[in-house]
């Protein structure tokens, strides 16, 4: 076999060890509660003897403070916010997929984005991203599909084309556009 030997399957953690495992996965970077519980799966014997390693090493974690949701959320949705100057929808999708709570998640989005325009961050993303004023319907389009997938609204998005006077023609065609196709995310 060219690639080499297959390796054998590892032989599952015992609590101790998972626990090791976890904190040393913390160690590189914060996780949610239901992340942490994915990577430690693939460490256990499956069952309900997997299952009990898991919750009593999640507890004992959450006891010493390593591992908080609300926590992790307010920390990402900061980040985001801040370094990728996200909107809010983006990083609420994004916080639903790594398994945070909803009602942590419309908490948190509440809190953080409460104080901050969301047209100065869109405006601020497009400064970011090096975005210039669209010179055709093409490049309205892909403005358009870019700030939607960044997670603002197509309110603010129409505001922001008008005041950089794009023609009326190539917003009628955006509704044209996204009318017919599905927006990218």
């Amino acid at each position: 076999m060219p690639f080499g030997r297959p390796k054998k399957p590892a032989d599952p953690l015992d609590e101790a060890a998972l626990h090791d495992y976890a904190v040393k996965s913390l160690g590189r970077r914060m996780r949610s509660v239901a992340d942490l519980r994915r990577l430690m799966q693939a460490k256990v014997e499956r069952g309900e003897t997997g299952e009990a390693k898991i919750a009593a090493v999640i507890t004992r974690l959450k006891e010493y403070g390593f591992v908080d949701d609300t926590a992790f959320a307010e920390n990402y949705t900061q980040l985001r916010q801040q370094n990728e100057k996200f909107g809010a929808r983006r990083v609420s999708q994004e916080l639903s997929r790594k398994g945070i709570a909803q009602q942590t998640i419309a908490e948190t989005i509440e809190t953080k984005y409460a104080e901050v325009s969301e047209e100065d961050l869109a405006r601020q993303h497009l400064e970011r991203k090096r975005i210039r004023k669209p010179e055709n319907e093409k490049e309205t389009a892909r403005v358009m599909r870019r700030l939607v997938t960044a997670g603002f609204s197509v309110g603010v998005i129409y505001k922001i084309l008008r005041q950089w006077q794009v023609p009326d023609e190539a917003l009628a065609a955006l509704d044209n556009l996204s009318d017919d196709s599905p927006v990218e995310e």
